[in-house]
């Protein structure tokens, strides 16, 4: 197996889940992160949260949101980076926005207007609108009356770090687009912003940590062995499938050929022929079935930790669907989550 290279600390961009959670654990940094993406000045009142769960019942799963504050005037920020195209998006941020709701008021309370405004920040290095712009927001409007808005205190904000209306934003957020994918010493340099310098600081700081990078190996570490532990298994039975269905199709082909050819030269061709490309697919089906119970296992690790189906798709950069399937069949084996049941179950076992 190609061991994958791992992207060392020193070369991660902001746009990195574990990097940008670390950086926005400082207050001023998360600070200056939302002004510049809404283009106005937000003064936080509490220290952010990474890694924010929120459950809103017993039977439902959290939800955990990279970074979470709130400003001097009770508004709530939510922000998140995106670096897969999941195709979920949208409807991803309609789920966070109810489960965030919920999880604002008491148990109990009846008056509605005790909502906090919230604001949910989505920021990805891909346009998943295909408007060209940099910022997309959304709030609630009414459809026969355009002008009318709900007022619900709510907004979505997808940020689009390859945008090209450069002629709508400030300098300032221009240059911050090009950090979060390229989070260097050059480019911070060359800004003339304070903010991201100041948050360029942070980074600094967290890329030098040696207590950061031992925490950043000791996760990358872990997917990797259960990648190599995959395929190791993969390979050994996609071995021993391939070498048995490689003699059952060489016997019969051989047995075929030997009608026409003679069945002694029949016979050893075939087998060979068939013994050949019955280990070759033997082994490809042997290693598809690794990767999918090491995706399996990874879900089921996921469930373990009591997270939403959305988030973990997200996480293991599978689709929705694939991720429900795997989610649905778990269930039966919880909490044990025995992977090979798991796996039997999806395939018409019991």
């Amino acid at each position: 197996m190609e061991k994958r290279a791992i992207t060392k600390l020193e070369n991660l961009n902001l746009i990195n889940r574990f990097l940008f959670d670390e950086v926005m654990e400082d207050k001023s940094s998360y600070e200056a992160t939302v002004s510049i993406l809404l283009g106005e000045d937000i003064f936080l009142e509490e220290r952010p949260e990474t890694e924010k769960g929120l459950r809103v019942s017993p039977e439902l799963r959290e939800i955990r949101l990279d970074v979470v504050s709130m400003d001097n005037g009770g508004k709530i920020y939510y922000t998140e980076m995106q670096q897969k195209d999941t195709k979920n998006l949208r409807r991803r941020s309609r789920y966070y926005q109810a489960q965030m709701d919920v999880s604002l008021l008491k148990p109990g309370s009846k008056d509605f207007n005790l909502l906090n405004e919230s604001c949910l920040i989505l920021v990805a290095p891909f346009d998943i609108f295909g408007r060209e712009l940099y910022r997309y927001t959304f709030e609630g409007k009414c459809r026969e009356c355009p002008e009318l808005s709900l007022d619900d205190g709510a907004l979505r904000v997808f940020i689009n770090t390859k945008g090209k209306n450069k002629k709508d934003f400030p300098q300032e957020f221009l240059d911050f687009m090009t950090y979060i994918t390229k989070t260097t010493d050059e480019i911070a340099e060359k800004t003339e912003s304070h903010r991201i310098k100041q948050i360029h600081e942070q980074v600094k700081m967290i890329k030098l940590s040696e207590k950061m990078g031992v925490k950043y190996m000791q996760l990358w570490e872990e997917k990797a062995y259960m990648r190599e532990e995959a395929f190791e298994e993969g390979h050994s039975r996609g071995w021993e499938v391939g070498r048995a269905e490689g003699l059952k199709q060489g016997i019969e082909q051989g047995l075929e050929q030997g009608l026409e050819q003679g069945l002694e030269q029949g016979l050893e061709q075939g087998i060979e022929q068939g013994i050949e490309q019955g280990i070759e697919q033997g082994l490809e089906q042997g290693l598809a079935q690794g990767g999918e119970k090491l995706l399996i296992q990874m879900v089921c690790k996921k469930l373990g930790k009591e997270k939403a189906v959305e988030e973990i798709a997200a996480e293991v950069e599978e689709s929705l669907e694939l991720v429900e399937k795997i989610c649905v069949a778990a269930q039966v084996e919880a909490p044990d989550y025995d992977c090979d049941k798991i796996y039997a179950r999806l395939h018409g076992g019991e």
